[in-house]
């Protein structure tokens, strides 16, 4: 019954006009990101996070996640009509959706892309409709004591899980955890880190910052790639894919879905890890393998369908345990901040209608974006032409007015102007700026629950052993920095990164 009574709600929330307008705006937002290459759906989450504060928070949060499991729909149509990934949890897609493009089917490529998206949506929602309850039921065990390591297994898990070298992930995630000390401390009342600077008082904006990383400095890098003349294939044909087509896919659609499902829980795994593994494991198990890579449509299923899945299970534990699994999960718990909403378990119990209304709206997503994509692919096609120089300008002012109108405070463009050129040099350096976010995120959160732990236990630090749940975790957190500082699997985990 608790089960029918949650749905009921979820129901309730979700099909109020306004909640089907701004899901149907999401998913049409996501969509156009992931179509138009250089725009990602962290960057305009960032974006809209000031326009957010003005609705109401079950708004907001639909309509943000929309733009995120939308965006997975988008990038699949550049990367089987030009080859370019509009998301890139869509590169894998390119090795077989553009070489079945040249072939004639992009029709059935992108019908069984969108196909397989929708299925694995669907999926994936059901499993946070299932695995949300028990896990928020066991959250509310946690004492300070298990938060605080709950968030350094998470945080170790994301640096693993990082792309490019383990100490660049680290250092990033210090970084973070540095910046999210900067401003009055809570106990005290005394201002810390601020340099004199009265705009930081508050510490630093995350809406500067979020924009400034994942904005500027990606238009910046954007803009010193030489401007391509971009070749479509216009020749769609039939979009629906044939039975054979299907039937032939339907393992790997499975497949794909199962693993996308459990990677999209691990920090900083989501689409772009779930995408990768189920087109290698699809040539595992494959019959024919030798036929990926020509134009084999499985190529196309089985990533498309896991990065759909893998993006939306992303959402457990960020609405169970308020942990973000990547930057755009912290982009919504920075929204949820905004609204005075602490992100943990008691948002179940304190927020059911956002709680529910969330997930229902991703299957009432999910059924917009099919509709919406087939359809409109031949407008899509049409914006694949409009110039990167063409957009860049409206993205930079967006982003100015966005970070003034959070605080109406001219300070915190500045800010964001400082972390612009910061991002830019870090990505620069192959330093990848997730581990910054997840730790400017994580970092007052693990303060205070690291304090509150201490203050219970007279400042004995046992207290983080004593507990089995909290020394479970800082045992797993130790296992995967001991495990990838072997050499053999140092070097395989970069290979891997670097294919």
């Amino acid at each position: 019954m608790d089960f029918l009574t949650n749905l009921g709600t979820g129901f309730g929330v979700a099909l109020t006009v306004t909640n089907l307008l701004y899901c149907f705006v999401g998913v049409l937002l996501g969509t156009l990101v992931g179509v138009l290459p250089g725009i990602g759906p962290v960057t305009t989450v960032a974006m809209l996070l000031p326009f957010s504060f003005t609705l109401p928070p079950e708004s907001a949060l639909i309509m943000l996640a929309g733009i995120y499991y939308g965006a997975q729909y988008g990038g699949s149509t550049t990367a089987i009509l030009v080859n370019i990934p509009g998301e890139a949890s869509s590169v894998v897609t390119t090795i077989d959706g553009h070489k079945m493009a040249l072939a004639g089917r992009a029709g059935p490529a992108l019908g069984i892309a969108a196909l397989g998206s929708f299925f694995a949506g669907c999926v994936a929602t059901v499993l946070i409709v299932v695995a949300a309850p028990p896990l928020a039921a066991i959250a509310l065990s946690f004492g300070p004591a298990e938060y605080f390591s709950l968030m350094v297994c998470g945080l170790v898990a994301a640096i693993v899980l990082a792309r490019g070298s383990v100490v660049k992930a680290l250092g990033m995630m210090v970084l973070g955890l540095m910046f999210g000390l900067v401003g009055t401390d809570i106990n005290s009342g005394i201002r810390r880190f601020t340099f004199g600077f009265r705009g930081l008082a508050d510490g630093i904006e995350f809406v500067a910052l979020s924009m400034a990383v994942y904005g500027l400095a990606d238009i910046a890098l954007n803009l010193e790639k030489k401007e391509e003349n971009v070749e479509v294939h216009s020749r769609i044909g039939r979009v629906w894919p044939t039975w054979a087509d299907i039937r032939h896919c339907i393992p790997a659609i499975l497949r794909g879905t199962g693993l996308g499902s459990v990677l999209g829980v691990l920090p900083g795994g989501g689409a772009l890890l779930a995408a990768f593994a189920a087109y290698t494991l699809e040539k595992k198990v494959a019959k024919k393998p030798r036929s990926f890579g020509d134009g084999d449509i499985r190529g196309v299923a089985a990533p498309e369908s896991a990065n759909n899945a893998g993006a939306q299970t992303s959402f457990i534990p960020m609405l169970t345990l308020g942990i973000p699994s990547n930057p755009t999960m912290a982009m919504m718990i920075g929204a949820m901040m905004i609204h005075g909403i602490s992100p943990g378990p008691r948002v179940m119990t304190d927020r059911p209608g956002l709680f529910w209304g969330l997930i229902v709206s991703m299957w009432l997503g999910n059924l917009m974006l099919v509709i919406l994509n087939l359809p409109l692919i031949g407008m899509w096609v049409k914006l694949l032409r409009m110039p990167y120089r063409l957009l860049y300008p409206s993205i930079v002012v967006f982003c100015c007015i966005g970070t003034y109108t959070v605080n109406s405070n001219l300070f915190d463009v500045y800010v964001m102007a400082f972390f612009a050129v910061f991002g830019y040099v870090c990505v620069k350096l192959e330093c990848e700026p997730a581990p910054l976010i997840l730790g400017f995120v994580l970092g007052p959160m693990m303060e205070e629950n690291l304090r509150r732990s201490l203050l219970i236990s007279r400042g004995d630090a046992m207290v983080f052993v004593q507990e089995p749940i909290s020394l479970f975790f800082l045992i797993v957190a130790a296992g995967l920095l001991l495990v990838v500082a072997l050499p053999g699997i140092r070097r395989t985990r970069e290979e891997a990164m670097q294919e």
